[in-house]
């Protein structure tokens, strides 16, 4: 709105100003200046104003300008006098802009040779206007002379201001196409950049599955009745090491290629920002899977900058497995609040939940109700992690059922001095 409001105000200046660089071909009152090729360039410009509506503005714009001028230089007693005397300036202006409506000039804006002549058109239209009204010049409109004078004057300003006005959009034209030139070789690099790092991210899923597989394995053989010998638990716990040590390459090089598009103050992130970021990554996860989840996201309470790595390992873990168990389609909520000096965690879906007889197991390492379309069954890993993880922390974390005794509430809560850092 300032803008449009800015360039009406340049066109009512601009015009006036301009018309007073002018001469006259026929010995009268009738004046050929550079006030018509302005008007003409910005109503072409000034789309968001009528033309009618422009015609008028600067129409009186020019009269008035005109009378203050002469009241400046050579004061005058009537002021009906002046009036009559430059209503004709205000008669081109108006029937200019009225006609350039009429012949509705701005959808010749790309076909320059029609621009061009209806701009003559619309030219001759307002100068015979303003002739009709001059009483001096009325005798002129007979000759055949003065308005092959004001013909050629119109086709020489009309063509003018058609090429200046293309030259312009020639050149708004190709800067655009250069700015999405670049901006099209910036997302190419970006998409090849995001797909090798999907191919490590691809690998390092892979070889996470097979660890966690591989620690389960360890877990059983130091919990088994049965002795285990030591070299042996030795060479697990080694190659157990060395493929995190890969992961940790693999990462590395991932965190390098991604590091320009992360921007967070050190490890630490506002609490309803990484719960957002929990949420549309899983909106993802969820369509990867076949699957329509809406998720949705609650915030409570004055929440502080929250650890971001160990926040966005319990609240996904907790998220994922909510992802999993629903079948196809469900609702997943997720809620973070403050309850004094606690941070509280809750995630709530639909699906299945646990039956009773399973309720006990839920934080067991290894029990899983979960299958993989092949029957491969999960590993059983994450909430016994989310477990963990919540008791290291001094925290606590609870399941339930949810409303009517489906689905699955899990409340992770924790001391707000222990995963927070308050500003």
């Amino acid at each position: 709105m300032n803008d449009k409001r800015l360039l009406v105000l340049l066109m009512v200046v601009a015009v006036p100003v301009a018309g007073e660089l002018h001469f006259f071909p026929f010995h009268t009152d009738f004046r050929v200046s550079l006030g018509t090729p302005v008007f003409f360039l910005f109503l072409l410009w000034v789309r968001s104003v009528p033309p009618v509506v422009s015609g008028l503005l600067v129409g009186a714009s020019v009269a008035a300008f005109r009378i203050g001028l002469e009241w400046t230089l050579a004061p005058r007693g009537d002021w009906g006098d002046a009036l009559r005397h430059h209503e004709p300036a205000f008669l081109y202006y108006a029937t200019y802009g009225l006609a350039f409506a009429a012949f509705r000039l701005n959808r010749y804006r790309h076909r320059p040779i029609a621009l061009g002549a209806l701009g003559v058109a619309v030219e001759l239209a307002a100068s015979a206007a303003e002739l009709l009204l001059r009483r001096s010049a009325a005798d002129g409109l007979t000759q055949a002379a003065t308005w092959n004078q004001i013909g050629l004057l119109a086709v020489f300003r009309s063509f003018f201001v058609v090429g200046f006005f293309n030259l312009v959009q020639l050149k708004q034209t190709r800067a655009a196409e250069e700015r999405q030139r670049k901006e099209k070789e910036t997302m190419l690099m970006l998409v090849t950049g995001l797909y090798e790092e999907t191919i490590h991210l691809n690998k390092t899923l892979r070889s996470a599955e097979r660890i966690a597989q591989d620690c389960y394995g360890l877990y059983q053989s130091l919990k088994g009745e049965t002795p285990v010998p030591r070299e042996r638990l030795a060479q697990q716990a080694l190659r157990i090491a060395g493929e995190v040590h890969d992961i940790k390459k693999d990462n590395q090089r991932i965190y390098a290629g991604l590091s320009g598009l992360i921007a967070h103050d050190g490890d630490y992130m506002p609490l309803a920002e990484l719960a957002g970021i929990v949420r549309r990554s899983n909106e993802k996860y969820a369509l990867s899977l076949g699957k329509k989840i809406g998720i949705g996201l609650r915030t409570e309470g004055d929440l502080p900058s929250c650890h971001a790595y160990a926040t966005l390992s319990l609240l996904n873990n907790l998220v994922a497995n909510a992802v999993e168990a629903i079948p196809e389609s469900g609702h997943i909520a997720i809620e973070a609040r403050r309850e004094d000096d606690t941070i509280v965690l809750e995630v709530a879906d639909d699906g299945p939940g646990v039956t009773p007889k399973h309720r006990d197991n839920v934080f067991v390492p290894g029990f899983t109700t979960k299958y993989d379309s092949t029957g491969k069954a999960s590993t059983g890993i994450g909430l016994a992690y989310v477990k963990q993880e919540a008791e290291r922390m001094s925290g606590t974390v609870r399941y339930r059922p949810g409303s009517g005794g489906t689905g699955a509430v899990f409340t992770v809560a924790l001391p707000a001095s222990r995963i927070g850092k308050e500003e």
